[in-house]
């Protein structure tokens, strides 16, 4: 693979398998692998967990038809870093790319489009990538994936009527000229807009149309419910706030639940397209979100209950920040309607989406499989000793999830350690270090483990806390 400094084949072939040895079902051919994954999307944004007044029917029936994960979590609180973790296996601990700052994947950086490209699988990224700059070594056809349609810089991404996309590493232009066009019924409607979300909708069946004799992986990106924060005072972008228009609340709010509902229905019309073209039995399909629900464009989170039973939101290491919806389909495979209390993150995402195509992915990550899980096999599932998290945003953050404890430091390095029993208290209200002093160090030297300082990513003395560390 050009541009890669050791050569993809040697690696492969001198790496220690990460994953389990495979214990995949007997299928006609390589089962297909659809990653979607939502934008800013909270755990108690939909139906089947629980959300009341938001309408997302096809993602209910997803659940039905599949497994229902209740203790999943991002690999971080914001965009970057979250899709750094999903597509290399890493914690924010040691990865390349630990905040939304514009830093570049590496050619040393592996992403799972790699493994499974050269397991022989066709690879598409269809919406928004956010780890490499146009030109740079880290854009996504030079880290795996075969044809890439969308927003390559994160903050470009914001705004769902841009001039511009890209396809593979050339620009697009789109029909996108006119004055607010947030703003709706304000001449929106007479004028004919390129809807980025919808572009990419239509983009999958293309890919998927085109690759029905291949085993293929789609990561479907999409940017919605993300907020366009540029646009005062609503910044909930959205051609139209179907079905919500005529119901009494705020602009935001009726923009945001538009915009879980659209994306609700483009997983339904995926899922049909998958059926008509035959490729429901053999396609696997996990749905989730990369961090937690945004205060982001004028929207609420507490007026829907986004975060669930949980404390904090995106930006937050507390649980409403990180853990997320997670529903896996795989018809005759995965238990219809069941659910599953594994602890699992984003980075699980390699060595799953590895042993599910009996790959082999690079050695040293911070990834376990969790297929035994989604087959229903919880005793021969794996766990983690622990899950990391850190984050760099304002007054600096870590975390890690050991066991049933939760340990939360602000700031990272110096600050004294908050500790939550999560099985007696998921919602985090009750700090217990006091009484557990053992606990506390213990979660205190995986910390000190499990940080490895970046020159990119200094921590700041105390003093200077509260702006971004990556410069």
């Amino acid at each position: 693979m050009a541009g890669v400094a050791v050569p993809f084949a040697v690696f492969m072939a001198t790496s220690a398998s990460s994953a389990e040895p495979s214990t995949m079902p007997t299928t006609i051919a390589p089962p297909n692998i659809v990653l979607i994954l939502a934008d800013d999307l909270g755990y108690g944004d939909l139906g089947c967990y629980g959300q009341k007044l938001i309408q997302t029917p096809n993602l209910n029936q997803l659940v039905t038809e599949g497994v229902r994960f209740t203790q999943f979590y991002a690999a971080a609180p914001v965009c970057a870093p979250s899709r750094n973790g999903l597509l290399t296996g890493q914690h924010t601990g040691h990865m390349q790319i630990r905040g939304n700052a514009k830093v570049n994947l590496r050619p040393e950086d592996i992403t799972v489009a790699q493994v499974l490209k050269q397991a022989g699988y066709a690879t598409g990224l269809i919406g928004k990538w956010g780890l490499g700059s146009e030109g740079s070594e880290g854009v996504p056809n030079k880290k795996g994936f075969d044809y890439f349609f969308g927003y390559v810089d994160q903050t470009q991404a914001h705004n769902y009527y841009p001039a511009f996309l890209v396809s593979n590493e050339t620009r697009v232009p789109l029909r996108n000229v006119v004055p607010n066009p947030g703003e709706y019924g304000q001449g929106v409607a007479t004028v004919k807009l390129d809807y980025s979300a919808d572009l990419f909708a239509a983009q999958t069946f293309n890919f998927i149309e085109q690759h029905t004799n291949q085993p293929f992986f789609l990561y479907f990106a999409t940017t919605l419910p993300h907020a366009n924060d540029e646009l005062k005072p609503n910044g909930m972008e959205v051609p139209d706030l179907w079905p919500y228009a005529n119901k009494n609340w705020p602009d935001p709010e009726k923009g945001y639940a538009a915009m879980v509902t659209r994306l609700d229905k483009q997983v339904g019309d995926l899922l049909a397209e998958l059926k008509r073209l035959g490729l429901e039995q053999n396609t696997v399909v996990i749905f989730t979100s990369d961090n937690g629900p945004h205060r982001e464009g004028g929207n609420d989170p507490a007026f829907f209950n986004s975060a669930g039973p949980f404390r904090g939101i995106k930006r937050d290491l507390y649980e409403g920040g990180v853990r997320e919806p997670m529903i896996v389909r795989w018809p005759g495979h995965v238990p219809a309607g069941a659910a599953s209390d594994h602890v699992a993150y984003l980075g699980d995402f390699m060595a799953t989406a590895a042993q599910i195509a009996s790959a082999r992915p690079p050695d040293n990550l911070d990834s376990i499989s969790f297929l035994p899980a989604m087959l229903g096999n919880p005793k021969a599932q794996k766990e983690h000793e622990y899950l990391y998290w850190e984050f760099y945003e304002g007054t600096t953050s870590q975390a890690v999830r050991w066991g049933d404890w939760k340990g939360v430091r602000i700031p990272m390095l110096t600050g004294p350690i908050q500790l939550f029993d999560l099985g007696t208290d998921p919602g985090e209200k009750h700090d217990v270090a006091a009484a557990h002093a053992d606990v506390v160090e213990r979660i205190r030297g995986i910390m000190e483990q499990a940080h490895v300082p970046s020159p990119l990513w200094q921590v700041r003395p105390a003093a200077n806390q509260g702006t971004n560390a990556a410069q």
